[in-house]
């Protein structure tokens, strides 16, 4: 790794350039992360090279996902800043891009931890106003439409078309629960009256904090043009309830109100609660996905069958 890292970066630099400090920090569900530091022209930098793994739970393109980089850091928004891309694999073997190491601490439930309940509010303010600016960008002079396909105003029915393929590529059994809930998610498929870039996964724990500041927004992977909606839906899943809620001080309504506030928008309550279930489906066929690279011999963690998701999912339809 080290060595292909060394050619790589050599290639793109025109110069001789020396990798020293190389570790795997995790084994990552759908990346792998390896941060490095990289010497030329006498000088070092702290990088982090994310390559795809031989199995992931999610597949997503290195090309895409660099080209919302690159637009995004042209905006005020906080994110990774990309340095080289090789989304065809030709240099560490699998699709890769190398990013400069941003600094800041990375919790999952930083809401719910032991800072003071004054200062971890605090900070959900500042998460969510992040979502919001993310929702506020001009995709369209970022020229992000070149990359990515507007759905227009059928947002929510383009997520259910994509998740069902996705679906029917990974399945091993009927599934029978989610072709119930897709066949309902179609039927009461919510037209957006607003097209966004839409993060995909925010989450705390996909920033980094600096002081109780966010530093940085991180894994755009899945980000896309589509119903600012949708993240609302992800953020305010009761599934997720402890990584966004703090309870009887940071509420789902809480959230939505500070969401209409920062961007202007109304929030369509109904909307959110279709993207909900969304959601669900979503993180079914992560699983599944999951178990279909396990199966395979592509990856060595075990996904069972999510069982409880499809309770929720039933549940949260009033089937």
């Amino acid at each position: 790794m080290r060595r292909q890292l060394e050619q790589w970066l050599s290639r793109e630099l025109g110069q001789t350039v020396e990798v020293a400090d190389l570790r795997r920090t995790s084994f990552g569900f759908s990346r792998e992360n390896w941060v490095f530091t990289a010497t030329w022209s006498g000088e070092s930098r702290d990088l982090i090279a994310r390559r795809d793994p031989v199995g992931s739970v999610l597949d997503t393109d290195r090309r895409v996902e660099a080209a919302v980089l690159d637009a995004v850091a042209r905006t005020d928004v906080p994110s990774p800043i990309v340095r080289w891309a090789d989304p065809e694999g030709r240099w560490l073997g699998r699709p890769a891009l190398v990013m400069d190491l941003a600094r800041g601490e990375c919790d999952s439930f930083v809401l719910n931890g032991e800072r003071s309940l004054e200062r971890r509010v605090a900070i959900a303010h500042r998460l969510y106003d992040q979502l919001a600016s993310i929702h506020l960008l001009d995709w369209e002079n970022l020229g992000l439409g070149v990359e990515l396909e507007d759905p227009g105003s059928e947002a929510a029915l383009a997520a259910v078309d994509h998740w069902e393929s996705e679906l029917r590529r990974v399945q091993l059994d009927p599934e029978p629960e989610l072709t119930y809930v897709l066949a309902w998610l179609r039927a009461e498929a919510p037209t957006n009256a607003r097209t966004t870039l839409v993060h995909g996964d925010f989450k705390a724990g996909n920033v980094l904090l600096l002081d109780d500041d966010v530093t940085v927004v991180l894994d755009w992977e899945t980000a896309h043009l589509g119903d600012p909606h949708e993240d609302l839906g992800w953020v305010t899943n009761p599934l997720r309830a402890g990584e966004h809620r703090i309870a009887g001080s940071w509420e789902p309504q809480d959230l939505l109100d500070r969401w209409s506030e920062s961007t202007g928008w109304t929030v369509d309550q109904s909307s959110v609660h279709w993207w909900r279930v969304l959601a669900n489906v979503k993180l079914s066929v992560i699983v599944l996905t999951g178990s279909m690279a396990f199966v395979d011999d592509r990856l060595d963690r075990i996904h069972q069958t999510p069982v409880p998701l499809y309770r929720m999912l039933l549940d949260q339809i009033g089937a």
